[in-house]
């Protein structure tokens, strides 16, 4: 099976954001904690980077790393012949990001419990952890350079969404030693994007939207205040409804377009994305003219909340170019 594509949004929810929001408040609680002891950050041995996790250390070295730097779990067995293939090939892609990722190898005859939890079929298979967050790479054997991509878009994402940077590797440092997080420069808006995680924490969408829309109004590029704003403006659109009226109304009204977007919000909300998706994308088939268009702009926005790069939202796409052309 060949390496998927990664999404990081899953269940679009309160608890999403605020895991990635607290995520990167525990990397920066941690930045302040070394320079307050040391004067700066601490280093981690290229040793360090690659290590055997059981169940016993499950909690304290994937999980509790994983608001650190992202946890690539590699499953394996001693019998399995693609694994003693691909176990190397992730040990040295791994040693190339020097601290962007940590390498996490579970023996599966050692360790079922875990083995179960991440519902693996078989093995290899290739997980990652990010601020706690489980998420399936791929199943079997794959080429190094699919095996990059993938891992690309893994630190890239943990960065943008995450404030994930990995950990600083010094060649000499002794291993085993206490790793600390890389020291990232405070950003221009650094404060401006804190405020909104303080809205979205006490519930104050509103404040949280507004938060986003100025650091957008200075810089329209900045990847983190859009996924925020998106997420913080569908919180605050459901915030007021009541689903069992909504959920009632889309059912007796198919051709209403209010009514559709309304359910639709909800369904992404509750995590289920494709029906969301398709619920609007099936209003674009029954309306016309600014209603139409109306359902379209709300479609591409619960597209953001997602994120461009979900196979659900390119399939989605796809299906919303053959409903309007």
């Amino acid at each position: 099976m060949q390496p998927r594509n990664m999404s990081m949004s899953g269940v679009v929810d309160l608890a999403a954001v605020k895991a990635a929001q607290e995520a990167k408040a525990k990397a920066e609680q941690a930045r302040a904690e070394a320079a307050r002891q040391g004067g700066g950050p601490g280093a981690v041995s290229p040793a360090d980077l690659v290590i055997d996790v059981d169940e016993a250390g499950f909690e304290r070295d994937v999980l509790q790393r994983s608001t650190e730097v992202p946890v690539v779990i590699d499953f394996w067995a001693e019998w399995c012949e693609p694994c003693k293939q691909l176990s190397p090939v992730l040990e040295q892609l791994v040693l190339e990001y020097n601290g962007r990722l940590l390498l996490a190898k579970i023996d599966v005859d050692a360790n079922q419990m875990l083995m179960q939890q991440f519902g693996v079929q078989g093995i290899p298979a290739v997980f990652a952890v990010v601020a706690g967050q489980a998420l399936p790479l791929f199943q079997g054997a794959a080429g190094k350079e699919q095996i990059q991509q993938t891992l690309d878009q893994l630190v890239q994402v943990a960065e943008q969404r995450f404030g994930l940077t990995g950990l600083t590797v010094d060649p000499d440092a002794e291993p085993g030693a206490a790793p600390q997080p890389a020291a990232v420069p405070a950003g221009p808006y650094d404060a401006l994007l804190e405020a909104a995680v303080r809205a979205l924490d006490a519930g104050d969408f509103g404040g949280a939207v507004q938060a986003y829309k100025n650091v957008l109004s200075d810089d329209p590029g900045n990847s983190e205040a859009k996924l925020g704003l998106a997420q913080a403006e569908l919180l605050q659109r459901v915030q007021s409804l009541d689903p069992q009226r909504t959920r009632k109304e889309a059912a007796e009204k198919p051709g209403d377009a209010q009514a559709q977007i309304a359910a639709a919000d909800l369904d992404l909300v509750g995590g289920h994305v494709e029906d969301a998706f398709g619920r609007l994308i099936d209003t674009v088939q029954r309306t016309a003219g600014d209603e139409r268009d109306t359902v379209r702009i709300r479609l591409l926005e619960l597209f953001e909340v997602v994120g461009a790069d979900d196979p659900r939202v390119s399939a989605a796409r796809r299906a919303l170019s053959r409903a309007l052309f």
